[in-house]
């Protein structure tokens, strides 16, 4: 087991290194066909050529590589690489350091994902249960049919309606009845709130883990199903053993092993949500950082930000992967 685990951390490691390297291949190629970024730090303000060379030293940008397209500027890869293993993610165009920015996002995103897997546990292991104890009752096609309409509701289209049509009317309706500052008039709140961090991220938690619960029910079914007739099952029902018993031990827990692998492809689309969700909602988390440094074109951050997610889904996909032996005895990795 010792073994398994350090290969999938030093297989974690080169992943990481690679989707670095990418992702300066890809900025840099950016930045040759496009033009220097540094000019965005003036804004309309057309700066003098020692303006912008003090910008581009201190940006990192002042390297020749930058004006040979197809140069892959590995110097400044590497320059990159030692700072991020001493601390230092850069700083942004304003000049505060990533690492302050993201210690104010990282909370949030955080609360988000609490509530988007309490509503993947939940809703998702629950109705697909249900959808497989009641297999072809209204039950379960009523079940199939709710997922199915989730399907056709991306994200960024339930959150639209959601904040321009539904907010302003509810939002009118609990302070009116309830008063301001109550409980329902902060939960319906367009926008996110600093001094109710909690319940002003509930509504938009709910809306992202919706989206991702639908392929987590049919996965949870699917397998709950194969298990239903496994010949362990008749067995453990022929011992004389509790329904309930046979389904928490001999049903959800063998069920629970492709559930858990969906689990680190639904986190990976749940982070790509997480970007739209906190910059439609306003939410200041690694999402909206993302966001706002994107439209910013503010390089140094967008490629900080993206390792951190790459690191975080990374150390998710080797959780899932240690799981399979904790679920599953006959899984043996030694």
């Amino acid at each position: 087991m010792v073994s398994y685990v350090v290969r999938r951390v030093l297989l974690g490691l080169l992943t990481v290194l690679l989707v670095l390297l990418l992702l300066h291949l890809l900025t840099t190629l950016a930045i040759q066909l496009n033009g220097n970024p540094a000019l965005a730090f003036f804004g309309d303000h057309v700066p003098s050529a020692s303006q912008l060379h003090a910008v581009e030293v201190r940006y990192g940008l002042d390297d020749p590589c930058y004006d040979q397209p197809g140069n892959p500027c590995l110097g400044p890869f590497w320059e990159r690489l030692v700072q991020y293993a001493h601390g230092d993610f850069g700083t942004d165009l304003q000049g505060r350091p990533l690492t302050e920015l993201m210690a104010q996002a990282v909370p949030n995103t955080l609360r988000l994902f609490v509530i988007v897997t309490i509503t993947w546990l939940i809703i998702g292991m629950l109705l697909g249960s249900v959808a497989a104890r009641f297999r072809g009752r209204p039950i379960d096609h009523s079940i199939r049919l709710t997922s199915v309409l989730i399907d056709a509701f991306p994200v960024f289209v339930m959150l639209v309606v959601y904040r321009f049509i539904f907010t302003v009317p509810l939002t009118t309706w609990a302070r009116r009845t309830f008063g301001s500052d109550s409980i329902p008039a902060l939960l319906f709140k367009p926008s996110y709130s600093n001094d109710h961090p909690w319940i002003t991220l509930i509504v938009p938690g709910l809306l992202l883990g919706l989206t991702g619960c639908a392929p987590f029910l049919r996965l949870v079914r699917a397998a709950q199903l194969e298990n239903y007739n496994a010949e362990h099952v008749r067995t453990a029902r022929s011992k004389g053993l509790s329904n309930g018993h046979v389904t928490a031990y001999h049903i959800v827990r063998n069920s629970s092993v492709p559930v858990v692998t969906a689990v680190g492809f639904v986190f990976a689309d749940a982070l790509s949500g997480a970007v739209i969700t906190e910059g439609v909602m306003n939410i200041r988390g690694m999402g909206n950082l993302l966001w706002q440094s994107v439209q910013k074109s503010d390089v140094s951050v967008v490629v900080g930000v993206v390792t951190i997610l790459s690191v975080v889904t990374i150390g998710v996909m080797l959780l899932v992967d240690l799981a399979y032996a904790a679920l599953d005895p006959r899984i043996r990795y030694d």
